[in-house]
């Protein structure tokens, strides 16, 4: 069964989690991200065009190839992140749905990036895997 965005945010976000945790693919190429730094990312899903509701605020804590904790968040002053991933929801329903990769688009501009890009091109195999678990997610966008 589908899992509506963003109205079911949560429960999408924490199928991501065992999505990412379940990957021996992201366990090998995550390995030694978040160690000695703060690898926690937050997702901004923003309005645009096509979905004018409030932001949607997803946090990841991810260490050394494991997601530690995945949940929404009401802003993004609740959590400590590392690293802020933003975009426009039409940008990010390309994302989930394999029409858009994560590197190419933030280095593109669809994406804003707040953190060490550097760090991120260096983990960028991680970046590519997470997203291939996010397709797998059966998502059906509301907008």
């Amino acid at each position: 069964m589908a899992i509506a965005m963003p109205s079911e945010a949560g429960a999408w976000i924490d199928a991501w989690q065992d999505k990412l945790n379940e990957s021996e693919r992201y366990s090998e190429v995550g390995s030694g991200w978040g160690v000695g730094f703060n690898g926690s990312f937050l997702f901004v899903i923003e309005p645009d065009g096509t979905y004018d509701g409030d932001p949607v605020y997803l946090y990841v804590d991810l260490e050394d190839g494991e997601c530690t904790e995945a949940r929404q968040v009401a802003s993004e002053d609740d959590v400590d992140w590392g690293f802020a991933f933003r975009g426009s929801y039409a940008d990010w329903k390309d994302l989930v749905h394999g029409d858009t990769d994560a590197i190419e688009g933030m280095m593109g501009g669809k994406f804003d990036l707040d953190g060490d890009m550097q760090k991120v091109l260096q983990y960028s195999n991680a970046a590519v895997v997470m997203t291939e678990n996010a397709s797998e997610i059966d998502t059906e966008f509301e907008y």
